[in-house]
Formats: structure tokens, C-alpha cells, sequence
């Protein structure tokens, strides 16, 4: 099955302590819930993939961020947020009219 000792051993555990359907199911992982769901995320991802908005050469994460906002895509989200969305995308960073720049 492709399992380590530990985790057998883990399993074997569990199974002592709480039966073998708790030893079977997974455990809750750390961290947050994700802030926004796909398709939140998909038009975010269009958002930045769009002409930058007139008086600027390129979408910044901030510009980014409140355009978010003021479409009602999201209620509150932060640069950061942005930032780690659009890492996880082909959308080009460094592109003149379209992209975000973190700068």
C-alpha cells in the first residue's frame, strides 16, 4: 500500500484507541480555511488577466484587491491574498497592460 512504519503504526493507534473507522478517517488538518472558493478565485484570476484600469501601465496587488471589493466578488480581502491566488496562475506578472505587479 505504499505506507511508512509510522504511519502504520499511526493507524494501529488509532484503531486501539477509537476503532477502526476513526482509524480510517482523516484528521483535521492545520491551517485556516481557504478565503475564497473557486470561483472566486477564477475571477480573480480574469480580473487580472483584463487592461489595467485607465491612469495606470499595470494592475497592482492593491489595485487588484479593491477591484475585488468593489465588484462584490469577495467582502474584504488583502493584498497578500491576491498575491497568493494569482502565484498559483499562468497570468503573467510582468506583462505591460495586463498582470499584477506586487509593487
Amino acid at each position: 500500500m505504499g505506507l511508512s512504519r509510522q504511519a502504520v503504526s499511526q493507524v494501529r493507534r488509532r484503531d486501539e484507541e477509537a476503532g477502526w473507522q476513526a482509524a480510517l478517517a482523516e484528521a483535521p488538518r492545520s491551517g485556516g480555511p481557504r478565503r475564497l472558493d473557486g470561483p472566486q478565485r477564477a475571477a480573480l484570476t480574469a480580473l487580472a488577466c483584463t487592461r489595467a484600469p485607465v491612469g495606470h501601465s499595470r494592475w497592482t496587488l492593491r489595485l487588484l484587491a479593491d477591484k475585488a471589493v468593489e465588484l462584490c466578488l469577495v467582502e474584504t480581502i488583502s493584498h497578500e491574498t491576491v498575491g497568493q491566488v494569482l502565484k498559483k496562475t499562468i497570468c503573467s506578472p510582468a506583462a505591460s497592460s495586463t498582470g499584477a505587479w506586487g509593487r
